[in-house]
């Protein structure tokens, strides 16, 4: 029974800290319940998905993250941005 009731609330952190990173809650309560530490310090550890450069949509407006090749939204075949040029660096004045 304790055993238990600890799984769930490590279940709860892990949903919540994945939750928090952009992420599903359910997914990540039940991976921090299954193996209350080992899942609670994978959920810590999990990358921030704000963290990945966005762009929008040129269809309907969504915010996507840059890697993605569909909108989830629309279906609309997103190209990859083209690489900005290297802005030139003026050398210093002697």
């Amino acid at each position: 029974m304790a055993f238990v009731v600890i799984a769930f609330f490590f279940g709860l952190a892990g949903g919540v800290i994945g939750k928090i990173k952009g992420s599903s809650f359910f997914l990540w309560f039940i991976i921090a319940a299954i193996p209350p530490f080992i899942g609670l310090i994978a959920a810590v550890f999990y990358r921030n998905e704000y963290d990945q450069p966005h762009r929008r949509c040129p269809t309907c407006r969504k915010i996507v993250p840059m890697h993605d090749a569909l909108c989830t939204r629309c279906g609309t075949e997103l190209e990859f941005p083209p690489a900005r040029p290297p802005t030139p660096v003026e050398p210093a004045a002697n």
